[in-house]
């Protein structure tokens, strides 16, 4: 079955998957950066991680449900059923033969929805998302002041890269948000990294921006809240002005704080009040399509996308992908090709990762291949 909201807004919901077409060796291609079965370091730290990070989960879908007299006990079998599914895949009684963060990650997921939370962030996203587009048409205002064509682009992409700071699944920006209530989009353009990032391929983006337009770009969303409305939306819209279409992506299944499809299609809807560009381009011109992907968990997997959404990626004939966030950019597809070009954005939430690709917490990855 499809949901449709309209002519550009569909997401499917009965679990067919299709591999994407912009794969340039679908045969060879891996979207796991790191193997946990191979990789004995991250083994320790990352099973580690996880474990310790389920305590959070168990308190975030406990709250969620606070009058409910069984959420405690459900809560609780949640976290145990984890840690028995991270000690069968540590210990290889998995069907597996390799191992990735995205399958820890799809554990998580999984359990929180065998154990009826089936959104515990989804009234957190809620108040984040109204709070943000509260502030969208402030953050327009201040892109449109830049006259400069390199200067404004360059405003968009720090302001994805802050705004993807904003991810309630990352231990060191939740003890930021958890302390500092007035913690915004300003602030976390002082606190990402300053260039030249660890990853710094922006400069061939801002070259690339000056030739002819892209003819559809598919962007695969991250973080609700300011991550998306501060940080997304004002890219979309530029890409919008130089008449590129637009694919934007979103999880149907809820996964931590990503914005997932249902929500994305009433932000949308209310970011259009807001900008002419984005409204009329999305009921007017349809050049704004919304879409779902059906996979479990914040990562990306292009063997396994919604056989809807590689429909309209073939049909659309995108030229630009854009991947953003840490599952999505870093745990999986960081060293993926693909026969258009990619661009990859986000910043590195984890001590431990950063250290490994040569960083520190809050190094920003920029990765555009041409």
């Amino acid at each position: 079955m499809t949901m449709q909201n309209s002519t550009n807004c569909c997401a499917e919901t009965e679990g067919k998957f299709a591999l994407c077409t912009l794969l340039a060796d679908a045969s060879n291609y891996n979207p796991d950066t790191l193997d946990l079965y191979q990789d004995q370091e991250a083994q320790r730290y990352w099973f580690a991680c996880f474990t310790q990070m389920l305590l959070k989960f168990e308190r975030q879908a406990l709250n969620s449900q606070p009058k409910d007299e069984t959420a405690k006990v459900r809560a609780e079998q949640f976290r145990n059923h984890c840690v028995e599914e991270f000690s069968k895949l540590k210990n290889g009684k998995s069907n597996f033969t390799t191992l990735g963060i995205r399958n820890l990650l799809e554990v998580v997921e999984s359990a929180l929805k065998r154990y009826g939370f089936h959104d515990p962030w989804k009234e957190q996203k809620a108040i984040e998302n109204d709070a943000s587009i509260n502030l969208l048409n402030q953050r327009l205002c201040q892109l449109d002041q830049l006259t400069c064509v390199r200067e404004k682009w360059t405003e968009v992409i720090r302001g994805v890269l802050a705004g993807n700071m904003f991810d309630w699944g990352a231990q060191a920006v939740t003890q930021i948000l958890e302390t500092n209530s007035s913690f915004g989009l300003q602030q976390a353009l002082d606190r990402i990294q300053k260039r030249p990032w660890l990853i710094d391929n922006l400069d061939g983006w801002l070259q690339r921006i000056e030739g002819e337009p892209h003819r559809c770009a598919i962007i695969f969303t991250d973080n609700a809240g300011i991550d998306f409305v501060l940080g997304i939306v004002p890219l979309v819209r530029e890409l919008l002005k130089r008449n590129t279409k637009v694919l934007l992506c979103a999880t149907v299944n809820p996964a931590i704080n990503d914005i997932t499809f249902s929500e994305l299609v009433k932000v949308i809807e209310v970011c259009c009040e807001q900008c002419e560009v984005l409204r009329k381009s999305y009921f007017d011109e349809h050049r704004l399509v919304l879409l779902g992907n059906d996979q479990i968990g914040p990562c990306l997997d292009f063997r396994m996308l919604s056989s809807e959404l590689c429909a309209a990626i073939d049909r659309n004939g995108v030229d630009l992908l854009v991947i953003v966030g840490m599952a999505r950019a870093l745990h999986t597809n960081l060293n993926a090709k693909f026969t258009c070009e990619a661009f990859k954005l986000a910043v590195v939430k984890n001590e431990w990762l950063a250290n490994r690709l040569g960083g520190e917490t809050f190094s920003v990855v920029c990765k555009y291949e041409s």
